[in-house]
């Protein structure tokens, strides 16, 4: 048995990128007039026009004007008060000042008073509507304060309205409503999860595949419709609309694309078996974990199981684990199979046949004997995958078909073998991660036919194997190789339902 071993140089292409969206609120509020301005309504002493009656006491009621300038302080106003009967209404405009202090309609009330004032319309020239005027400058005036106190001139009354411009502070009290945002947020969440992520390109074997194409899609939430719409020929989209767990066993007929949205879940066995143009993405695929044979995890289900001249099949952006035998198994003369931006792992369980567990990830092809049915198919491209916690062994372990194996991560420390080569197999490894594998590159189950050509791959902390052998296919497809450098933070982002 002879083998010719030999690695390549790397090669360095493009790279993937992410892109978030961002949103913000403002907001506003009011200020107060100088109080020169309140001086202004110190044309109050205007009122000593009407009190042209008495010229001394209006020349007083002046010193109320300075009063006036200090109303800010309102204690020369209460001087001012002092004035006489006049200047009641001054002291009626402190209890506008108290008003506009008051925000609230207490001082308003008050303002009745000054409406009470009205009475000093006993100088009827007063009356004359000279104060109103000016009543209505200081009203004017501290109504700016009021935000509209020219109603206030009316009586304060308004103020008292203006009370509910505290109220209006319930405007703020409106922002729940902002609050409340959250609620809109919450429609937004349903609405941005419910339509799935556009699907990225496909690249490698399974190309040509387009499962149900752009048909309007079906939305399911129980199993009993999921395998309703995902059984016969006939062409269909269909959505699992999530947040929903789908407990049981899934079969899926031939040209259909199942998408899951919103955290979808199909716990059990997915079963793609003698059919053609099937895609399954944005889903998670969670296994039995072996309660479907205890005794021996390899004799129950795979999570999701390509099988029986099953072609064109890809399976993207999937999360699968706990699959008994396996996660995925492609088998049996399935063929043209393109695994991309998925991830594999188990989250823990104890196989008495085994001390480490029967935490298998991903077998291409069944058995060494099968050559009769397998050959010539089994051809399936995996990229930007991630190996992650608690995968023992087939990262995948190929027999006879021609695998494209690229831009992967593993991170399955505590593995037996990672990437495995089997009989008769053709496996193209290049632009890999490989961080604390026992044995990244596993020989063992070879035979002289078998090619496992390592290309460019990085392996950090690693120990074991990490050669190749032979020198493998060159792909007939279009493809981009990503840099290593980065790689592992990408796929770590990237992979899994979006």
């Amino acid at each position: 048995m002879s083998k010719v071993r030999r690695a390549f140089g790397l090669i360095r292409w493009s790279s993937l990128a992410i892109v978030p969206l961002l949103g913000a609120c403002s907001g506003a509020d009011g200020s107060t007039p100088p109080p020169d301005v309140g001086g202004t309504s110190g044309l109050g002493g205007g009122a000593a026009i009407g009190g042209t009656t008495s010229a001394g006491s209006v020349s007083t009621g002046g010193v109320a004007t300075t009063g006036g300038n200090k109303s800010s302080g309102g204690a020369a106003t209460a001087t001012g008060g002092v004035i006489g009967a006049g200047g009641s209404l001054n002291t009626g405009g402190v209890v506008a000042t108290g008003g506009t202090k008051a925000n609230g309609g207490t001082a308003a009330t008050g303002g009745v008073a000054a409406t009470g004032g009205a009475v000093a319309t006993g100088g009827s020239k007063a009356g004359g509507g000279t104060p109103a005027t000016g009543g209505t400058t200081t009203s004017a005036t501290g109504g700016t304060k009021a935000t509209g106190g020219t109603s206030a001139a009316t009586g304060g009354v308004k103020a008292t309205g203006g009370a509910p411009a505290t109220g209006g502070a319930k405007a703020t009290g409106g922002a729940p409503a902002t609050g409340g945002a959250p609620a809109t947020g919450g429609t937004t969440a349903t609405s941005s999860c419910s339509v799935p992520p556009a699907a990225p390109a496909l690249v490698g074997w399974g190309t040509g595949t387009t499962g149900g194409g752009s048909l309007t899609p079906v939305v399911v939430t129980t199993l009993s419709a999921l395998n309703s719409q995902a059984s016969g020929s006939t062409a269909r989209v269909i959505l699992v609309q999530g947040p929903v767990t789908i407990t049981g066993n899934v079969t899926v007929g031939s040209n259909k694309t199942i998408v899951g949205t919103c955290g979808a879940i199909i716990h059990g066995h997915v079963e793609i078996n003698s059919v053609s143009n099937v895609i399954l993405r944005n889903i998670t695929v969670q296994g039995n974990n072996c309660t479907d044979s205890p005794s021996d995890c390899s004799s129950g289900a795979d999570a999701i199981s390509v099988l029986h001249q099953t072609s064109q099949v890809w399976i993207d952006h999937c999360d699968i684990y706990d699959g008994s035998d396996g996660n995925l198994d492609i088998t049996n003369g399935a063929d043209l199979v393109t695994v991309s931006w998925s991830k594999f792992h188990y989250t823990g369980r104890t196989d008495p046949a085994n001390s480490y567990g029967h935490m298998f990830s991903n077998l291409v092809g069944g058995s060494d004997s099968n050559s009769s049915e397998d050959s010539g198919h089994l051809n399936v491209t995996w990229h930007h995958n991630w190996w992650a916690t608690n995968v023992r062994e087939r990262m995948p372990r190929v027999r006879f078909g021609k695998n494209h194996i690229f831009n992967n991560l593993y991170t399955a420390s505590g593995d037996q073998s990672g990437v495995a080569a089997g009989v008769n197999c053709n496996m193209r490894v290049e632009n890999n991660v490989f961080v604390g594998l026992a044995n990244p590159i596993d020989l063992s189950n070879d035979n002289s036919a078998s090619i496992c050509q390592s290309i460019g791959n990085v392996f950090t902390n690693c120990t074991g194997s990490t050669s190749g052998v032979g020198t493998a296919f060159t792909p007939t497809y279009a493809y981009s190789l990503d840099a290593t450098g980065g790689l592992q933070a990408a796929v770590q982002a990237g992979v899994g339902p979006q």
